[in-house]
């Protein structure tokens, strides 16, 4: 590995209070099967509901599409070198449903979860830790064209879907997600239609939230009936959420904001119900049926955050749903996706998540930034402004630790420059950084960054011990 030196400025993870960080702590990357895969019609995958949306024009930057990606399909090992290099112990993969399941219901496909079963073999053999996600947003175009996520019906198949991924590598994978972000697939996907299935319908989008949440618990009981010891979670991207004005219009559009992006999704899966002001202000009548708030409900083992930017919004009340419009700050530093960075925001929310959700465990299971690399002469890379930018939000993690969030581990994101859904390839967010065009993998200083943090974090356990 290159010596993180060449990568100037000063050691800083110094600023990180590492001794607050447990001696198991999992230090890992994260990704997901449409964005790095690629091979989309090998081995028997059916297409998904994102590679209808990319290739319809007009939806994805550049009409960039996920049909080879990062092709981690065929360069899956060197890929798990490279988190040998970069020191990490836990890994955070989606298995894509139409890979495994092609016709959303139905036979299973051997040869799809033999990819995931080498991948996990894989893993394991190099010391890391597999965590991995059920569902990141790929749903079998076949159950789309019967409705999607606003249909009981996928619910159900999605806890099927999940059994046979559990029944087969359950006897090595102990961490489970069930859903990745919700909110992005219902609220992003059926209501501003800015991901895929790209609908612009607030009654189907209410609807896909409540049976997405519906399929969490159903799968949850399902990998748990097929793995006995699984830890099952959810992951949820969240925010902190702040009014533009000391006017009581703006406070009460910061409480319907964060009852849209933090309390629907959290409220629910805790035992609470779906929450009654965002219940009146959506207007839709929720599919329910008796029993099931008790299954959204299922013990959690842990809870994965995902935290990316604070919002500040104002009143709106002709906008649509949830009538806040998000204000940009002045001033404040943004990231390449034009982002707002405020790391105290991870901080907040992993103690609002102990104190007021009384998590067990906690993991941030995503967490980075895009900026435009600099691709040096000599092949290196240099990208100072996301190496600071990790370096701050795991200060504040640690710093959430050290005030008594049960804090178990961190996964950047993303191990590699990806597919970034509608922003197609122009984003990266990778600590490796990908030449689309030879898929030449290079670390990126960020990465050095990240692995010197590691071994600091170890060097102190070996101290301790």
């Amino acid at each position: 590995m290159t010596n993180p030196s060449v990568f100037e400025g000063t050691y800083v993870s110094d600023a990180i209070d590492l001794a607050a960080l447990p001696h198991d702590f999992l230090w890992g990357t994260a990704t997901s099967a449409y964005q790095i895969e690629g091979a989309v019609a090998e081995d028997g995958r059916s297409p998904s509901i994102w590679d209808t949306f990319s290739h319809t024009p007009g939806k994805t930057d550049n009409g960039d599409h996920g049909d080879v990606a990062c092709d981690h399909y065929h360069r899956w090992r060197q890929d798990i070198d490279l988190m040998r290099q970069l020191g990490t112990n836990a890994y955070r993969l989606s298995v894509a449903w139409p890979r495994v399941v092609p016709g959303g219901d139905g036979p299973v496909n051997p040869k799809g979860l033999d990819f995931y079963d080498q991948l996990i073999d894989g893993l394991l053999e190099a010391g890391i830790t597999p965590s991995v996600t059920l569902y990141h947003w790929d749903l079998p175009q076949v159950l789309q064209d019967r409705g999607g996520w606003p249909e009981r019906a996928t619910a159900e198949h999605f806890a099927a879907y999940a059994a046979a991924v559990a029944a087969r590598l359950g006897d090595r994978v102990t961490h489970w997600a069930t859903l990745n972000e919700p909110l992005c697939s219902a609220w992003i996907g059926h209501l501003e239609g800015l991901m895929a299935p790209g609908l612009t319908d607030l009654t189907a989008a209410v609807r896909a939230s409540y049976h997405l949440l519906l399929g969490h618990g159903l799968a949850a009981q399902a990998v748990r009936a097929e793995a006995p010891g699984a830890q099952v979670g959810i992951v949820n991207n969240l925010s902190t959420v702040h009014p533009a004005t000391d006017r009581p219009e703006d406070a009460a559009a910061a409480r319907r904001m964060d009852g849209h992006t933090n309390r629907w999704w959290l409220d629910p899966v805790h035992g609470r119900g779906f929450p009654a002001d965002m219940r009146e202000v959506y207007g839709v009548e929720l599919p329910e049926r008796p029993g099931d708030l008790e299954t959204i409900a299922q013990p959690l083992d842990w809870l994965g955050l995902n935290y990316y930017f604070p919002a500040t919004v104002a009143d709106d009340p002709a906008g649509p749903v949830p009538h806040a419009r998000t204000v940009r700050r002045l001033g404040a530093p943004r990231t390449g996706m034009d982002w707002e960075i405020d790391a105290s925001g991870i901080e907040t929310l992993l103690l609002r998540l102990t104190h007021e959700y009384g998590a067990r465990r906690l993991y941030v299971t995503e967490n980075g930034s895009a900026f435009p690399d600099v691709v040096r002469p000599d092949g290196t890379v240099d990208d100072p402004e996301r190496r600071d930018y990790l370096v701050a939000h795991l200060a504040a993690c640690a710093s959430a630790a050290r005030k008594g969030a049960p804090l178990a581990g961190y996964f950047a994101w993303s191990l590699l420059d990806n597919f970034e859904w509608a922003y197609g390839y122009d984003k990266r967010f990778g600590l490796v950084h990908v030449d689309y065009r030879t898929q030449v993998r290079t670390i990126k200083g960020s990465g050095h960054r990240y692995a010197d943090i590691i071994r600091a974090h170890r060097g102190r356990g070996r101290q301790a011990a």
